[in-house]
């Protein structure tokens, strides 16, 4: 029973992630961009709620990313190319693709998009687009191959010094270069740090929630006080507490069973949801703008209220209805062999932005 509440807790991190990430982005490409004609206190409050979750949502996502992928690092060279930097390249130029051409309809949805053939290329090459997460995975892979016989105290720290100058506003981070590299270290700390994390989740306990959850809650309010985000270090330090947040908290909710049944659910197949979300929500958007803005004030306080959480859940409903309808070359490397393990290998795939 041990065992397998130290993977349900890791598929509950990511079904709770994928839905923060998806939120995320229906409140900042949708939500906000409606003409809303009444009071914006509960607007600023979806606003604020999506930013003070920023330092959760991808960082846990990576660190659970590691967590998985600690056997597919020990393999030969030749399997972790295969299995995991041509499959996940293989997406993101794939999904790319998808994107590109969905978003090329909706040309006044708010999000990065190649509007010509140089910013395609340099979103194949060197300036990741909005499924920064697949390209990251396959960055990520080769850097823990390369790095697996250097002392893991020296590759983290470099990590997280990248992190820190990135954050700090030191590099420079076109498009969603920076969260490539503000979230390496997250995912090599859930690579070395397996044991750790699989014991935190599994000794979650009320007490450190809250212990762990203020400090979280006071390092937020410094950021937001003293526009303290580019202070040297301080935002994966955050990010760092939030996982340990996110692990306990993950590590509370798969002790309850139906709610487990429903994340782990969904956790298991972030996928398909993180590449099919955005374009989805651009058409969504397209459809829903201008009746919203025009909009009476009864109809707008309703949406105002419940929109961003109702349309996370028909955009996850969608997805996953279209990924069991949709061919796999879509959602895995065409003619990638099978084995005993390819289960374990896919739950370090999925995400999110």
């Amino acid at each position: 029973m041990v065992k397998a509440n130290r993977i349900s807790w890791a598929d509950v991190a990511k079904g709770i992630c994928i839905l923060l990430v998806v939120l995320w982005h229906v409140i900042m490409k949708h939500y906000l961009q409606v003409d809303w004609h009444i009071g914006g206190r509960v607007r600023g409050l979806w606003g604020t709620l999506g930013e003070q979750l920023l330092p959760l949502r991808m960082p846990l996502f990576f660190a659970v990313s590691g967590f998985f992928a600690v056997r597919a690092v020990q393999r030969p060279w030749s399997a972790v190319v295969r299995t995991k930097v041509a499959k996940f390249y293989y997406l993101y130029v794939l999904w790319l693709i998808v994107h590109t051409a969905v978003l090329a309809l909706v040309p006044d949805f708010a999000t990065e998009r190649a509007d010509g053939p140089l910013k395609f290329l340099a979103q194949l090459t060197i300036t990741p687009s909005n499924l920064w997460y697949l390209y990251a995975l396959a960055l990520y892979f080769v850097i823990a191959k390369v790095a697996r016989r250097v002392p893991s105290w020296l590759v983290l720290g470099l990590a997280f010094a990248l992190s820190a100058m990135a954050s700090a506003g030191w590099l420079d981070v076109p498009g969603d270069r920076g969260g490539v590299y503000q979230n390496l270290v997250f995912f090599l700390a859930g690579l070395y740090g397996k044991g750790l994390i699989e014991d935190l989740a599994a000794r979650a306990r009320w007490r450190r929630l809250f212990l762990v959850g203020t400090p979280y809650v006071v390092l937020l309010a410094v950021i937001a006080i003293f526009d303290a985000k580019t202070w040297f270090g301080l935002w994966p330090l955050v990010s760092g507490v939030a996982i340990v947040l996110g692990v306990t908290a993950a590590g509370l909710v798969s002790r309850w069973e139906r709610l487990t049944a429903a994340l782990t659910s969904i956790g298991r197949r972030t996928l398909p949801i993180y590449v099919i979300h955005l374009p989805l929500l651009a058409l969504i958007h397209a459809a829903l703008i201008k009746p919203l803005s025009s909009a009476g004030p009864a109809i707008q306080w309703t949406a105002a209220i419940a929109e961003p959480v109702l349309l996370t859940a028909l955009l996850t409903y969608l997805c996953l209805f279209l990924h069991r309808h949709l061919p796999s070359p879509l959602f895995d490397l065409p003619f990638a062999p099978r084995t005993a393990d390819a289960v374990e290998r896919t739950r370090a795939e999925a995400p999110a932005s």
